[in-house]
C-alpha cells in the first residue's frame, strides 16, 4: 500500500491525491490504527498525522482528503500544477485534478456531495482555471 500510495518526490499534492483515487484509495477501509501504520504518505507531517487520527473505519480516499483539508483549511494555500495544457489529454488531466482540489474542501460527511471527483460539477472558478 505504501508503494502505491506514497507521494513522489516533487509532485503536486492535487495530483497525488489524483493518482491515489486512480490506484483505489477510495476501496480501502482502514481503521485509524492501520492508518497510522502507512506512516506518511503524503512526505508532511501535518498530512501524515491527520491520516490516522479518526479511529472509525474511513477509506483512505476519506482520510486523504480530510487529512489535506485540515493541514491546508484554506483552498488558496492547495495549489494544482499550472502551466500551459498543449494536448487534451493534458487537458482532461487538469481538469481532474480542478475537480479533486474542489473535493478537498467539500464537507464529506454531508451525504449529498459527490464522493467521486468525476462526479463534481464544473464551478465557474474551475472553468476560469480551466481556459
Amino acid at each position: 500500500m505504501r508503494k502505491d500510495f506514497r507521494r513522489l518526490p516533487g509532485e503536486h499534492i492535487i495530483t497525488w491525491l489524483l493518482r491515489c483515487w486512480d490506484n483505489g484509495a477510495s476501496s480501502l477501509e482502514l481503521e485509524g490504527r492501520e492508518a497510522k501504520q502507512l506512516g506518511s504518505l503524503s512526505r508532511e507531517g501535518g498530512i501524515g498525522k491527520a491520516i490516522g487520527k479518526k479511529a472509525q473505519a474511513l477509506s483512505l480516499w476519506r482520510r486523504l482528503l480530510s487529512s489535506v483539508r485540515e493541514r491546508y483549511p484554506f483552498s488558496e494555500d492547495v495549489v494544482c500544477r499550472q502551466g500551459k495544457w498543449t494536448t487534451m489529454e493534458r487537458g482532461i488531466q487538469y481538469l481532474r485534478e480542478l475537480a479533486v482540489r474542489e473535493m478537498v474542501y467539500y464537507d464529506p460527511d454531508k451525504v449529498q456531495l459527490p464522493t467521486d471527483h468525476d462526479e463534481v460539477q464544473c464551478t465557474q472558478p474551475m472553468w476560469q482555471k480551466f481556459v
